[in-house]
């Protein structure tokens, strides 16, 4: 991490509060409260709360809700496990809140992290080695303590065992160690990605102690010995989950939670299937609904408690980068090696159609990777991004040194003679010619795709589709399996074509190696569901990796956005650039959304 000016300043001016343990500041390092991937912070040391919350929220009451965003191991639609951090397993949505990290995010910030166990951090000038001072007051949730030994022995077991997407993240981080319960110590490979150490700090500490009689890889329903806000409570597998409050959390008046972790209870509600979820929230069953179907929001939110005001809508805008959600096409497989017959897919759907009879036009057609941000590629390329694309030129189409590929613009009526004749073309010159009606090779091989699916409420999009694609000789088919069963099949690469949704942070950097990389491409249980394996691609992610400025890195991400585009790699949906909620009218808000978040639950408090 190399600090800005304003940062050595602050630094400066906050030299005498002694943070860390040691006595002797080394020369070649500087001590910080905060950091971020470019050395800039919003809030001095001495703030007091995050500027988007109520400092004065009063604590109390129960949010619950179906979980809208989750990570790792976790599932949507079930859970079987309350260890988040590995393979094995569907974890419970939310686990993430029992356990304490080294520093929390300024969700009015694109990336800024501020202490939360750790006190404060001092950064080499080459970037190469953090060490965290830990807050003598932190402790588990049994009241032992947090040390230095335990955020050492947690950061070193989950680059070893940790969930596929944790160790490819942490693959530069040469050594963690703690000489003491005080200090921990990260030592980074010199040429790590800025992202990483950003990473580390938001991982969980786990009590060294309690995994000393339990196996960390194992899935497992016993609750978790955490260090976190709140606790495990009451569960159901597969059907509900509670996070208790922790009444007396050792974190609770830091400035990083002011205003923050108001309610005494969190519920996580999950259902298989949408329409029901809604009949639920309309009955009152859960208090909280984030509408991600544009059907239910434009026809169903009418019933009674809508019209007398006991629930409210609201939309708020969703400023963070849109990303990428379509059907991914897995390259793995034969039938989609040929990028012309990865266009012909994309030719065959029809978005116009789609969004007007099915999503009452709600949504705008999904163009790029990095949607709904300056990253995102447009027109010719400037002059900044062609020096990063010319070593290239003559393994890249030249497409990518033109107009980026936008997904062609249909009539809407659900039959686009032009676009499916376009397909008919595409595949003949892939050497797919018709035979009985369908698509064979020069070996009398038929195209076969299965669309695998774990969400009821998506076959209506899938029909459509099928159809188009039938008129161009594919045989398809959709699937539809339980979430266990799609996420086992997911990871072990057993699918063509599958929907995710995928969105990198407004300041991306090594996390897209576990997406986009040739060696995440090979990885059981990787965010990289098409195979890309692609060495310009790779060498992109590394210069995204590299940068040293923010300018730096949109041209970079611009520059990538051309190559991947160019590469036909999914059939990209849709997105909205807002979040539409409903909620009973139990609950309180602060009147300033922040930025990069969506700041519930953990700044809405219950009403009196």
């Amino acid at each position: 991490m190399r600090l800005s000016r304003r940062s050595v300043l602050v630094l400066g001016a906050g030299a005498t509060a002694g943070l860390l343990t040691r006595d002797v500041v080394l020369a070649s390092e500087r001590e910080t409260h905060g950091i971020s991937a470019f050395g800039d912070l919003k809030y001095p040391p001495d703030f007091k709360h995050f500027s988007y919350v109520n400092p004065d929220a009063p604590k109390g009451g129960t949010f619950s809700h179906i979980g809208s965003t989750r990570q790792f191991n976790q599932s949507f639609l079930t859970f079987n496990s309350l260890n988040g951090y590995v393979l094995r397993g569907d974890a419970a949505l939310g686990i993430q809140v029992t356990f304490a990290t080294l520093m929390v995010r300024a969700l009015d910030e694109p990336d800024a992290m501020y202490g939360l166990a750790a006190s404060a951090v001092r950064v080499s000038e080459d970037g190469s080695i953090y060490r965290f001072a830990i807050r003598p007051e932190a402790k588990f949730n049994d009241g032992s303590k947090l040390t230095a030994r335990d955020a050492a022995w947690s950061f070193s077991t989950l680059k070893e065992k940790g969930h596929p997407i944790i160790r490819q993240l942490m693959r530069d981080v040469e050594e963690v160690s703690a000489d003491d319960d005080t200090v921990v110590t990260v030592r980074f490979n010199p040429k790590r990605g800025r992202e990483i150490p950003l990473f580390v700090a938001s991982l969980p500490i786990f009590s060294r102690a309690y995994y000393s009689t339990r196996n960390f890889e194992d899935s497992t329903l016993d609750a978790p010995l955490g260090s976190g806000p709140y606790k495990v409570g009451r569960f159901e597998a597969g059907r509900y989950i509670e996070y208790e409050r922790v009444k007396d959390w050792w974190g609770a008046a830091l400035p990083v939670s002011r205003g923050q972790n108001n309610f005494d209870i969190i519920r996580y509600e999950f259902y298989r299937d949408r329409d029901v979820a809604f009949e639920g929230f309309t009955a009152g069953s859960y208090l909280f609904r984030e509408e991600f179907t544009a059907r239910i929001w434009a026809t169903r939110y009418n019933f009674p408690a809508i019209q007398d005001g006991r629930v409210k809508q609201e939309i708020l805008p969703d400023e963070t980068p849109s990303g990428a959600q379509g059907w991914f096409m897995n390259t793995r497989r034969a039938q989609f090696k040929d990028p012309r017959v990865r266009e012909a897919m994309i030719y065959a759907f029809d978005f116009e159609w789609t969004n007007k009879q099915i999503m009452y036009g709600a949504y705008q057609r999904t163009h790029s990777y990095f949607q709904n941000s300056d990253m995102m590629a447009k027109g010719p390329p400037a002059p900044e991004e062609l020096a990063l694309l010319e070593p290239h030129r003559a393994k890249l189409p030249a497409e990518v040194f033109g107009e980026p590929f936008v997904p062609p613009v249909s009539d809407g009526s659900g039959n686009d003679r032009r676009l499916l004749r376009r397909a008919s073309q595409l595949l003949q010159e892939a050497g797919y010619s018709i035979k009985d009606g369908r698509r064979v090779n020069d070996k009398g091989e038929r195209i076969q795709v299965e669309f695998l699916l774990d969400e009821p409420s998506f076959q209506a999009h899938h029909m459509p589709f099928i159809k188009n694609l039938a008129t161009v000789g594919i045989e398809a088919n959709l699937r539809l399996v339980d979430p266990v069963q799609f996420r086992r099949r997911v990871d072990d690469f057993d699918f063509d074509l599958t929907i995710q949704r995928f969105s990198f942070s407004t300041t991306p950097g090594e996390s897209m190696r576990t997406y986009l990389t040739s060696q995440a491409a090979a990885i059981k249980g990787t965010q990289n569901l098409s195979g890309i394996a692609d060495p310009v691609v790779d060498e992109l992610v590394e210069r995204i990796v590299d940068a040293k400025t923010r300018p730096e890195l949109v041209i970079a991400c611009r520059a990538l956005d051309r190559v991947l585009r160019a590469g036909r790699y999914w059939v990209p949906q849709w997105y909205s650039a807002s979040h539409r909620l409903a909620y009973w009218d139990r609950f309180v808000r602060p009147p300033q959304k922040p930025r990069y978040g969506r700041g519930f639950p953990e700044t809405w408090w219950s009403k009196a």
